[in-house]
């Protein structure tokens, strides 16, 4: 699972563009129990941090872009952000930030795979991303929703090298494929991807997008808050054998993300 140690290909960092950033960061605290620390002043705050239990779980910033949809923003680690940008290029993809310095703190970029999903990766300066993973409150899992499986893995396997395996969803619900970083073992795999028609890929007019998953303690319980909080639920709280009981859920701005309280071993 995922873990902080940081190996290329590993998420290291997540961010939510947000149309109304204190309603943003009122919501998350609620569900996930977050503590928002702005970067700024005043009531007209751009962005800041999210930390649980005084450790770094994710960013927070406005949301700009015109025509964007709110939505999370996934970084992976990489030791070469422009050696990545042209792996990108090679691949198909589309380069949205071309790679930038941020202050020491490390280098960015973001792309485009070929059908339209958006990630961005990071490449470690003074900061290597997150503090906290796979814990109570943070993130515990990657996903992408696609409706290419194979595109996609020849794409992120290309351009971050990524190791796949197949498993057939219960009752004949297709195939899910399991994402491990190169060179480690599976029980280090951080993610997976799932192939769906583009009719049901409509929070991004039909293009792939990922998402993150969130470790809680209570699957039930931050249901319940989600709701309360003006957030919905696209599926669930159900329970998926040997991954846990998890619910599909939206922010108030439709920005999506899961729940999942995890079978431990």
């Amino acid at each position: 699972m995922i873990t902080t140690d940081f190996v290329p290909g590993s998420p290291c960092w997540l961010d939510l563009g947000a149309p109304d950033v204190p309603a943003a960061a009122a919501f998350y605290g609620a569900v996930l129990g977050w503590e928002y620390e702005s970067m700024g002043e005043g009531e007209d705050m751009e962005g800041g941090m999210f930390r649980k239990d005084g450790k770094i779980v994710a960013g927070l910033g406005k949301l700009t872009e015109k025509g964007a949809r709110s939505a999370w923003m996934i970084y992976y680690s990489v030791s070469d952000a422009d050696a990545t940008t042209q792996a990108v290029e090679r691949a198909g993809g589309t380069v949205r930030v071309a790679p930038m310095d941020l202050e020491g703190w490390g280098r960015m970029a973001q792309y485009s795979d070929p059908l339209g999903g958006q990630f961005a990766i990071w490449q470690p300066g003074t900061n290597k991303g997150v503090d906290l993973v796979d814990e109570p409150g943070s993130l515990s899992w990657t996903e992408l929703y696609t409706s290419d499986a194979t595109a996609a893995k020849e794409f992120y396997g290309g351009v971050f090298g990524w190791q796949f395996s197949d498993m057939p969803l219960p009752g004949g619900g297709g195939t899910y494929t399991l994402i491990t970083p190169a060179g480690l073992p599976e029980e280090r795999m951080h993610g997976g991807l799932m192939q769906l028609p583009a009719a049901d890929l409509a929070l991004a007019n039909g293009r792939p997008y990922w998402h993150p998953v969130f470790a809680v303690a209570d699957c039930d319980a931050t249901v319940a808050e989600v709701t309360s909080n003006g957030g919905s639920v696209q599926m669930g709280p159900e329970d998926a054998e040997g991954v846990g009981r998890l619910a599909v859920c939206l922010d108030p701005s439709n920005a999506d993300f899961v729940v999942l309280t995890p079978v431990r071993g």
